[in-house]
């Protein structure tokens, strides 16, 4: 039985990781990171500022540029409890409105506030700002619809704090605020950072740019999903969080300039990926042609072993949580077997694994 035949469950994704070995902060330098060479072959242990040496003139990195939210929030409740609250989205404004006032969010409280009660968040910052609890939806009624009086994006940067991932186990402090940002985040809405584009600064993207590689952007708002756990063994029960993302012309253009002159799509982590699988996919079921124009919009795509790309010859990416939706998609990318060899090397070579950990970098199969 071949890979593509095999009927993965949730087990399979499975691997026992050192808790020493989650990252808890940055490296020093976001370039000085290692990088896991796992195109060939044998597992190359490398820096990240190699990558460079490892593209060819002519190939195209795509980036997802979006900017992270201080989702996080602290409050209480009109009776005086706690609350903890993590924005999931800021909705786009009213009809008639100048500015966003609604959101989706995550609240965790002794009693969940009702529909039509007034909670404030960001006490722990000062007297925070009230927000309206207009009810509940999302997926299994799970999050919290909210309206504020003033401008959403601005209240929720004033009194929010950096929303690290919840393996990392320290509170949010000036570091957190420079390092979990890439230095080119642009369109605020994520609430987690396109962690594997977190190793590129401004000198690396000089080098790939003196190298002849061309670069390219998407967007896609990360969203709280990402670190819900899969909780069914039968993969095809899962339902996946949506997100929304675009892929802009020019990037469309560049993909096609690329493709026709024979170099190599890398993409900058797996959130990018999506955004553009997604706009393929979505492409080829409304016009039966390839991505040839610009798409945007929601995305719940669940890409699993056996999975046709469309657009990603290459893939950087961080190193992730067990029985997770991405340890699915790196193995639809660079084949099963490949990636959990390559997970025995990172383990046993003592790799820096999730957010603010090292990355590598794979090669699709086939």
């Amino acid at each position: 039985m071949t890979a593509a035949d095999r009927l993965f469950t949730l087990s399979d994704f499975d691997f026992e990781l050192p808790p020493a070995l989650i990252a808890q902060h940055p490296a020093p330098e976001r370039s000085a990171s290692r990088l896991l060479d796992g195109r060939g072959a044998v597992p190359v242990d490398r820096v990240f500022r190699d990558l460079p040496q490892l593209l060819a003139p002519g190939d195209l990195l795509v980036f997802n540029d979006t900017k992270v939210l201080k989702a996080r929030l602290f409050g209480e409740k009109h009776t005086g409890g706690s609350i903890e609250a993590l924005v999931e989205r800021i909705l786009p404004p009213a009809q008639g409105e100048s500015m966003a006032r609604e959101l989706w969010a995550h609240v965790r409280a002794s009693k969940s506030p009702k529909p039509g009660s007034v909670i404030r968040l960001g006490t722990d910052r000062g007297p925070g700002f009230e927000a309206e609890v207009l009810g509940r939806g999302g997926p299994d009624d799970a999050l919290f619809h909210l309206r504020v009086a003033g401008n959403a994006f601005d209240l929720v940067e004033q009194h929010g704090h950096v929303p690290l991932p919840p393996y990392i186990t320290h509170g949010d402090a000036a570091e957190d605020e420079r390092r979990y940002q890439t230095v080119f985040a642009t369109h605020l809405g994520a609430v987690a950072a396109p962690t594997a584009a977190l190793h590129f600064d401004e000198a690396l993207l000089a080098a790939l740019a003196a190298r002849g590689v061309s670069t390219a952007r998407v967007t896609l708002h990360v969203g709280a999903g990402t670190f819900q756990p899969v909780r069914t063994e039968n993969l095809a029960d899962h339902k996946m969080h949506s997100e929304w993302f675009d892929v802009p012309q020019t990037t469309v253009d560049a993909l096609r300039a690329t493709r026709a002159a024979g170099g190599r799509i890398t993409s900058v982590g797996t959130t990018t990926l999506r955004a553009l699988e997604s706009a393929a996919w979505q492409e080829m079921q409304a016009s039966g042609q390839d991505l040839h124009r610009a798409r945007s919009g929601e995305t719940d795509i669940f890409i699993t072993p056996g999975f046709e790309f469309r657009v990603v010859d290459r893939l950087i990416t961080n190193f992730h949580l067990p029985k997770s939706t991405l340890m699915m998609l790196v193995s639809a990318l660079a084949g099963y077997e490949r990636v959990m060899a390559l997970y025995r090397h990172a383990i046993e070579a003592r790799y820096r694994f999730f957010s603010y950990g090292d990355a590598m970098l794979l090669e699709r199969q086939g």
